[in-house]
């Protein structure tokens, strides 16, 4: 089990490891940063997709005392997947994919709690996207109980472009929305489908509800306003595979 996240730190050392191709979770540039190694940093960052943080120095310094130089990279324990890559994969495998995409989630603990019940349910693939959201780091691995070294997860520049590229694909996009227009069980998951689940403050974001196929809601009839979100994206799981027959889920 990874016990915490591999840190680069230093300009030369950090413009080497992208290069090398290592797999960067995010990188903390301090707000001020200026040179030429650094408009070299600065050039390599644009051409990748990795997140870029410009904080004050006094964070750098609470996360490393040595010769940082200004910048902190941070090493994911996994290798991220594209979901332009990974659809037409799934398909020449013959199987009917179900994917999560989690919009606007920040809590480890419940990025973890649902990449753990994906894991036991068969899912094929978790989204979420490069910049406002959590991301695969140390805590996040110790709470999914190890499902993030073995579930895909995709990273995406553009949610919305990548729930667009889906729907080309053929699958149904459907969002969890206390706006819903019927509750959960009455939604149909039975072609290639992807289940978005948004932040508990502000849910799914309104530019992506309006491309979803189905608005669906979990009923609750206790006096809070909400599920947990790992705990609603473990309802629509469980319910997805249990109407595609977990006997077939079972074969995949």
């Amino acid at each position: 089990m990874i016990e915490k996240n591999e840190m680069i730190f230093g300009v030369r050392a950090v413009i080497e490891a992208i290069q090398a191709g290592k797999e960067i979770d995010k990188v903390l540039i301090k707000k001020d940063m200026q040179g030429e190694v650094a408009k070299e940093l600065f050039a390599i960052l644009k051409q990748t997709d990795i997140p870029v943080q410009r904080v004050p120095v006094e964070r750098i310094n609470r996360i490393t005392r040595k010769n940082h130089q200004g910048v902190v990279a941070f090493i994911s324990p996994v290798a991220y997947q594209r979901t332009e890559d990974l659809v037409p994969y799934l398909f020449e495998q013959g199987k009917t994919p179900l994917f999560i995409m989690l919009d606007g989630v920040t809590d480890v603990r419940n990025f973890g709690a649902i990449a753990r019940t994906c894991e036991c349910a068969g899912i094929d693939a978790i989204i979420i996207p490069a910049k406002n959201s959590v991301s695969v780091n140390a805590d996040a691995v110790k709470t999914s109980a190890g499902a993030l070294l073995t579930l895909p997860v995709c990273r995406e520049n553009n949610l919305t472009q990548t729930i667009r590229f889906l729907k080309d694909s053929g699958f149904k996009i459907i969002a969890a929305t206390e706006k819903g227009d019927y509750d959960y069980t009455k939604a149909d998951f039975h072609s290639p489908t992807c289940i978005i689940m948004g932040a508990e403050d502000k849910g799914v974001s309104y530019e992506n509800l309006a491309l979803c196929d189905e608005w669906v809601k979990i009923p609750l009839f206790g006096n809070i306003e909400s599920l947990n979100v790992s705990v609603a994206a473990g309802i629509l799981i469980y319910k997805a595979i249990e109407q595609r027959g977990f006997a077939e889920n079972e074969k995949q």
